[in-house]
């Protein structure tokens, strides 16, 4: 990866122009972007970003039959292994590195021994991949790639296993100390039912590393019962009610060109694919996602975003799907000036900057200026992010948006990967100035999800800002007991009057695994928000537990990943805390899968058993204030075992990637009555205070309406 952060080379040619695309620019605005996007789709463009211009076919033909430089002939069978593995041709892949293996190991043959522990650990990881896909992809069941691995989730096709652990440990008997190689050789034994016994004692990882902190109810994964079994590559995932009948449907993408984005129908708790149905027909593509009422119409709107880790290459439109209240969807993005320039990015966050009751939008882009996009209601949106002073320019991550300050005008937070990261204060005429380092907030400097949130319920906004690393030397630290060299994520407590303080290690958020989708919620409706990771990196090797912490009461948070059941090996991509079958309590879903064609996993849905604690569904709906209720903080104020307590909410989707519903699901815990209920609309600057609220019920407040 070049320091530019891009996962290859950028090539000018294939940047996104409108003006020379030709027939692209008749028809609707939708029609224009269905053929873009359908034309990127043709032109291959991740692969020959990837591995150049020339086919796999053609590379194979040039391949000699038989040695005469054994480390040339390794590398080159090596070279169209791994290209066959991207492509998902896993067994083409593993012909290629037996031949290698087959011809490295004939009688008098000399090899480099850093490349014959290099062709090892190919042959272990592309093994372990074949076994995945037999037993986890194909045949997948609630228990499939759950760590650590155990019952229904052992392998019933078991050979892809067994020659991964011989390769492993070939591998590992060149080099001891590849981290990577011991860790796979773990999972590999796990599949098999042979952890720990069946790892030698010096690779072994301790089962202590793979145990919880304390004890949590176990959360199934029934994405096949509810219907959204569906498999996937990295993207992202919307949970929301897009056509009005209050349960929530779900919304998906897959980031490669010519994955469909999807439409999930939630009918009685159980889901319909109605992707045609809601015109998403050749809407291809987006690595993210995020609702909105842009339009203030009265219902959500969706934003798909596409081209990041790909540098020029991905400087594709994104997409402004405008919902006409029954679930159906047209691309405005050409009509509402959205379109151009295109630059690559995944993150965005919808606010209202100026308080002017519509909602603006920020978008984060990679190495190029990210975009401040003015609503002007009926003449679209205007970028003005160089007259404001947000066009950043760095690696962009993760944006968010909060009133850290309480002044009533959201400010921003921006992560970037390989810069100091940035808060924005919104200086109330326009304009914006980045207090970051002043505020002690740039940490760290390479991260990627970011939020903000009320982590300790005090009624200040707090910073998450999650680390990010493709060395797969945070598999050291987290499971052999390797220091690790520096903090990896912070957690910055705001502590009222605008100023912030970095807590992180004194609330134990110390996993070292890097994260990608992430997202936060309240699982025992205690009224605290717990938070989840899903973790991983484009390579293979990257196979790793998506994370879950509880949060206890401010005080701490502690990890149970493997007692509550959520850590699938697969990569962790969009997550949404929710409440899908409208019983009181949130549930976990999750888009699984790779960057590469061949790392497809199937999305999970963790539903939660429920855990006896009271609760509230609040859905606001702005007036004044923009119609989603986007910054408006709710506080409920409590009795509790014979003490006053206040809970805080703030509307938003939550993390960077993955979006919660706008409706404001709330834990109350022991609660024996609710007090009041307080919102502060942004806008208006109304304070509204409701009495006599009943818990354990869903209710819809209208700015500054009584009832």
């Amino acid at each position: 990866m070049s320091r530019s952060y891009a996962l290859t080379k950028s090539k000018g040619q294939d940047r996104f122009d409108a003006k020379s695309r030709g027939g692209e620019l008749s028809g609707s605005g939708h029609e224009r972007i269905v053929r873009i996007l359908d034309k990127i789709q043709g032109e291959r463009r991740y692969e020959r970003l990837y591995f150049g211009e020339s086919d796999v076919e053609q590379e194979e033909l040039s391949l000699p039959s038989i040695p005469v430089n054994m480390d040339q002939f390794v590398r080159g069978r090596i070279a169209v292994a791994d290209r066959r593995l991207w492509r998902g041709q896993t067994k083409q892949c593993l012909e290629h590195l037996q031949t290698a293996w087959k011809w490295s190991n004939e009688d008098g043959a000399e090899l480099d021994p850093q490349l014959r522990q290099k062709l090892s650990f190919k042959l272990g990881l592309a093994y372990l991949r074949l076994a995945e896909n037999e037993n986890c992809v194909h045949c997948n069941n609630g228990e499939s790639c759950l760590l650590p691995i155990s019952s229904s989730g052992i392998h019933e096709r078991r050979e892809g296993s067994e020659q991964a652990i011989g390769y492993l440990l070939k591998s590992l008997e060149l080099n001891p100390e590849n981290h990577t190689a011991r860790w796979l050789l773990n999972v590999a034994n796990m599949t098999l039912g042979r952890y720990p016994d069946g790892v030698p004692q010096k690779f072994r990882v301790a089962p202590q590393h793979l145990e919880s902190e304390r004890d949590f109810p176990r959360f199934p994964n029934i994405a096949i019962d509810v219907g959204l079994n569906t498999t996937s590559l990295a993207g992202g995932i919307v949970v929301d009610d897009f056509d009005g009948d209050d349960d929530l449907d779900v919304i998906t993408s897959s980031w490669g060109a010519g994955d469909q984005l999807k439409f999930f129908r939630n009918i009685d708790g159980h889901f319909a694919d109605e992707s045609e149905e809601a015109n998403f027909t050749g809407i291809y593509g987006g690595l993210n996602l995020l609702q909105a009422d842009y339009d203030n119409d009265g219902d959500l709107d969706l934003l798909v975003l596409r081209g990041a880790w790909f540098g020029d290459a991905g400087e594709i439109p994104n997409s402004l799907l405008e919902n006409d209240g029954a679930g159906r969807f047209r691309d405005v993005t050409i009509e509402r000036g959205l379109a151009e320039p295109a630059y690559p990015t995944q993150t965005a966050t919808w606010f209202d900057f100026d308080n002017d009751g519509d909602l603006d939008l920020y978008v984060g882009n990679e190495n190029f200026p990210s975009q401040l996009f003015e609503n002007n209601g009926a003449q679209g949106f205007r970028d003005i992010a160089s007259q404001a002073g947000v066009a950043n320019g760095a690696f962009t991550k993760g944006v968010v948006s909060g009133d850290y300050n309480g002044d009533r005008y959201p400010d921003l937070y921006v992560s970037n990967f390989g810069a100091p990261n940035q808060l924005f204060r919104n200086n109330q005429d326009g304009t914006f100035t980045d207090v970051a380092a002043d505020l002690g907030v740039t940490a760290p400097i390479d991260s990627f999800p970011v939020w903000f949130w009320d982590y300790n319920q005090d009624g200040h906004l707090d910073i998450f800002a999650a680390g990010y690393t493709l060395d797969m030397q945070c598999l050291a630290y987290e499971y052999f007991d390797v220091p690790s060299p520096e903090p990896f994520s912070a957690l910055f407590e705001g502590t009222g009057g605008g100023e912030f303080r970095e807590v992180a290690e004194q609330r134990h958020v110390r996993s070292r695994l890097p994260p990608m989708g992430a997202n936060f919620g309240d699982l025992d409706n205690d009224g605290y928000p717990d938070f989840s990771l899903g973790t991983g990196a484009p390579q293979y090797e990257a196979l790793m537990p998506n994370l879950m912490f509880w949060n206890g009461q401010g005080e701490r948070f502690w990890d149970v990943t493997t007692a509550g059941g959520f850590g699938h090996l697969q990569k962790g991509h969009g997550i949404a805390f929710a409440d899908f079958d409208n019983d009181g309590d949130q549930d976990l879903l999750t888009v699984m899968g790779g960057a590469f064609p061949g790392d497809a996993a199937v999305n999970c849905v963790f539903q939660n058993p429920g855990m006896g604690n009271h609760w509230l569904t609040v859905r606001l709906v702005g007036q004044q204030s923009n119609r989603s209720a986007i910054g408006a903080r709710i506080c409920v104020e409590v009795i509790e075992s014979g003490q006053t307590r206040r809970i805080y909410h703030w509307v938003s989707s939550g993390g960077s990637f993955g979006a919660n519903p706008l409706r404001c699901e709330m834990g109350l815990g022991k609660a024996d009555r609710i007090v009041g209920l307080t919102i502060d609309w942004p806008t208006s600057g109304i304070s509204q205070t409701l009495k006599n609220v009943q818990m354990d019920q869903f209710i819809e407040i209208q700015e500054n309406r009584t009832n």
